[in-house]
């Protein structure tokens, strides 16, 4: 599977074919609903290794081509995501245009758990950004084809972030010689859901932690119960510190901020948080920071949603979280032995195993 550049995608500014024919997306479905105020996208990348599952993220977009762009570089994050994991899922995304502060409705996501059904199975949706298990619970009165939901999985979170947390270590045993996070200073952008509980981790370990946040309730909270310093959005890219962990949106990896990080490893829950992979995955390398790839260690939560989907205990889907630890250590020494990004090293890993399966179907 080889596919352009993001970044070159989308300089050409192509039609909505032009952009799933440069990703190589299966189909994606716009779904609008006037009266109850739904306007969504759904994106189906690859389904190789199964049906494709990713969550939905309600975020209150500029536009309806940033929505576009943003469901369609998450969903195939999520094919390398969970091939890279060995699941037996393809890679998809969903996302909802609004305010998750002010536009949800009971009527909203059942509507748009009539858009989910009718792909029969081929998308399976669970929680993201602005999305909660209440959500998702309206959402499942009009389709079985999700997960994350309460009683059941649960919020994918906690698991999301352990995984994250794992990544991090096995980043700081090969940069630092040493896994302990304990008087580390880590920057967390982000204290959402995943973010709050991994500094609640680096709590734990007696890491210093700084944290920054769009909405100033969370952030005094989260402050408050784990002692955290708090830091102006902007100011986060100019801590003197060791890691940095963007744990909100994507894209946060780029030419002006790489031109203020003073860090020595990112490792974070955000999906594509290079702006360009090759481009800032290289520019990453030559500063001699380690990379630690976010569709490698941020999937704890598809593992979450994957024990649902296939009734998988949760104490061994704690250690399938666990286990990126090992892989995060094999990723990056992989890299530095090839001299390449660590990005690239974990994307030739998952196609690997998407040619393998394909290959394997040609004979069913």
């Amino acid at each position: 599977m080889e596919v352009k550049n993001i970044a070159d995608v989308q300089k050409e500014e192509l039609g909505v074919l032009g952009q799933m024919i440069n990703m190589e997306h299966e189909q994606v479905l716009f779904c609008q609903d006037k009266e109850v105020g739904l306007k969504a996208i759904i994106a189906v990348h690859n389904t190789v290794c199964g049906p494709a599952l990713g969550g939905t993220r309600m975020w209150n977009y500029s536009s309806e081509e940033e929505a576009l762009r943003d469901v369609l570089r998450l969903s195939r994050g999520m094919t390398y995501k969970n091939a890279i994991s060995g699941l037996n899922l393809g890679g998809g995304k969903a996302v909802i245009i609004g305010d998750s502060r002010k536009d949800k409705s009971e009527a909203l996501f059942r509507r748009f758990g009539q858009f989910v059904d009718s792909l029969a199975g081929k998308y399976i949706t669970a929680e993201d950004v602005g999305i909660s298990p209440q959500d998702m619970t309206w959402v499942s009165m009009e389709t079985k084809h999700v997960s994350g939901l309460p009683g059941k999985s649960g919020d994918p979170s906690p698991v999301t972030a352990y995984g994250v947390y794992m990544g991090m270590k096995a980043a700081a045993k090969l940069q630092y010689g040493s896994d302990s996070l304990k008087g580390k200073k880590v920057a967390v952008q982000g204290v959402g859901h995943v973010g709050e509980y991994l500094v609640k981790n680096l709590q734990k370990e007696g890491a210093e932690i700084f944290i920054t946040d769009i909405h100033e309730d969370t952030l005094k909270r989260v402050a408050k119960t784990y002692g955290a310093t708090v830091v102006a959005p902007d100011e986060i890219y100019d801590l003197d510190v060791d890691i940095y962990a963007p744990c909100a949106l994507g894209a946060t990896v780029n030419d002006e901020t790489l031109k203020r990080l003073k860090c020595s490893i990112i490792a974070g829950a955000a999906n594509n948080q290079l702006e360009d992979e090759q481009k800032h995955g290289e520019a990453v390398r030559e500063k001699g920071i380690i990379y630690a790839p976010d569709f490698l260690i941020n999937a704890g939560g598809v593992m979450n949603c994957y024990g649902e989907v296939y009734n998988i205990p949760s104490d061994r889907i704690m250690g399938m979280a666990q286990d990126i630890y090992a892989t995060t250590l094999d990723i990056i020494t992989k890299a530095q032995k090839e001299g390449i990004p660590t990005y690239l090293a974990a994307n030739r890993m998952a196609e690997e195993r998407i040619k393998k399966l394909a290959h394997i179907k040609q004979y069913f």
